[in-house]
């Protein structure tokens, strides 16, 4: 996917999680630091913190939207814009893959 505007990403984030997607990446526009939310079942979602942190958290969808704003802010303090990938399959959730450099 493109690169988000911040302002928006949570939404985003909500409304591709609701469809038939596993999970979401989110980058920073250098790939060098990231969140993953992943869905585990209908309403936890796994979510792993890459970059200044790491930590993981087991969260339900109501308490996503306020650790999310929390993340954004930690993690990407000066971006306008973040990289946003859906994840469709198990395969990709490969933590640990390098995406594109630019």
């Amino acid at each position: 996917m493109a690169l988000v505007n911040r302002n928006n990403v949570l939404e985003t984030i909500i409304s591709l999680l609701n469809k038939a997607g596993h999970g979401v990446e989110i980058l920073t526009y250098k790939r060098n630091r990231g969140v993953t939310i992943i869905k585990d079942s209908k309403c936890l979602l796994h979510v792993s913190e890459r970059g200044y942190q790491q930590k993981d958290w087991l969260v339900d969808q109501g308490e996503l939207p306020k650790l999310i704003k929390k993340l954004l802010k930690r993690e990407f303090p000066r971006s306008r814009k973040v990289r946003l990938y859906q994840l469709k399959s198990p395969e990709d959730f490969d933590l640990g893959q390098h995406r594109k450099k630019i």
